[in-house]
Order: C-alpha cells, then sequence, then structure tokens
C-alpha cells in the first residue's frame, strides 16, 4: 500500500463519517445519550488535521496514530471502542499484506474491541457489523460481498434488543432501532470499499 493510497483510506473514512455526522446522531438520540455522531465527527476531523503527517509512515503506524487520535477527541464509549479497533489492527497488521494476514489482524482487533467492551457479537453493537464482516473475509468474499455483509449486519441490530451500552438502559424499548455503532462501523467499510476500487486496489 503506497502513500497515496493511504491517505485517501484514511481521508476517505474521516470524510464518510464527517458526512454522516446527523444521521448518526438521530439514531443514537433513540436509543443512546445522542452524541455518537458528534462525537465520531469530531474525533475524524482531528484525523483528517494530521492526514498528510499519518499517511507518510507505514500502514501498521498510520492504523495506531489514527487509533490514538479517536481516543483523545471522540467521547463516549465510541471513543476507546474504535480507537481500541484501529490501534489493535495496527499492532496485529501483517508484514505481508494478503488475505489471511488482513483477516488474522481483523481478528486480533475485534478481540480487542470485545474485550475492551465486555461485549459480544448479538448484543446490539459495532461487533454485530465487525464479526460478519471477518466472515466475509476469511470466506473470501470481494469487497461486493463485503459491502453486502456490512449493510445486512448494520440493519440486522434494528430488531434486536440491546444487551450492551446506553441502549441496554432501555430494554425492549431498543428494539426497533439500528445501532449506530453498528451504522459507523458500515460506513467506515463502505468508504474503504469506495477508495479501494477507486484506486484500483483489489
Amino acid at each position: 500500500m503506497n502513500q497515496a493510497t493511504l491517505r485517501r483510506l484514511i481521508t476517505g473514512v474521516a470524510e464518510t463519517v464527517i458526512a454522516h455526522a446527523e444521521e448518526l446522531t438521530a439514531l443514537d438520540q433513540a436509543i443512546g445519550d445522542g452524541d455518537h455522531g458528534l462525537n465520531m465527527k469530531r474525533g475524524f476531523e482531528a484525523v483528517l488535521a494530521e492526514v498528510d503527517k499519518t499517511a507518510a509512515l507505514p500502514p501498521a503506524d498510520a492504523l495506531q496514530a489514527t487509533g490514538m487520535a479517536l481516543v483523545m477527541k471522540v467521547g463516549g464509549a465510541s471513543g476507546p471502542l474504535y480507537g481500541t479497533l484501529f490501534m489493535a489492527l495496527g499492532k496485529a497488521w501483517p508484514a505481508t499484506l494478503d488475505r489471511a494476514g488482513l483477516a488474522d489482524a481483523f481478528a486480533a482487533a475485534i478481540d480487542a474491541v470485545k474485550a475492551r467492551g465486555k461485549s459480544e457479537a448479538g448484543m446490539k453493537t459495532m461487533l454485530d457489523v465487525l464479526t460478519p464482516l471477518l466472515a466475509e473475509l476469511r470466506a473470501g468474499g470481494d469487497l461486493a460481498r463485503l459491502r453486502v455483509a456490512a449493510t445486512t449486519a448494520a440493519e440486522a441490530t434494528v430488531p434486536m434488543k440491546a444487551i450492551r451500552g446506553r441502549a441496554s438502559f432501555l430494554g425492549d424499548r431498543s428494539i426497533g432501532h439500528m445501532d449506530p455503532g453498528a451504522r459507523s462501523s458500515s460506513l467506515i467499510l463502505h468508504a474503504i470499499a469506495d477508495v479501494l476500487e477507486e484506486q484500483h486496489v483489489v
């Protein structure tokens, strides 16, 4: 992965999250503190401000720098969880980038998020998108299939009852709403796919 592609990936993800801040806030207002969109926007604005510096780093270091920025700038639960995801992914980044190595690194990052949030898939969290994405990646899914997996998984959180996070306080009232973290995870995957297709990196 060259510096230009890395810069475009960071920019694409950040700009996508920022552009959807109001949507994410609206989702969080329904079942959470109502600040997911604003918090994520603030975090990725900080990431965007350092994009030239970050993109000059090796991918593993760039991921860890991005994660650290999110931990420092994103409030609520999202900062530690997304920060952990990116930092753990960077720490486990393979020396030789291939599908198996990427899947193993992603699995390590997901495990770190599970430990940080004391949660598992099925609890109406971002893990309900990340876990199916890992399964699709291991199954050899291409970008189109990964896109479908992300969208489908986020939509599948609507009928779930929240067991973790602020939404869990609502009990059955959390049913019928998409999880904001699942939606932001889906948006990030779509942003990555957009850039990889645009740059012809598949």
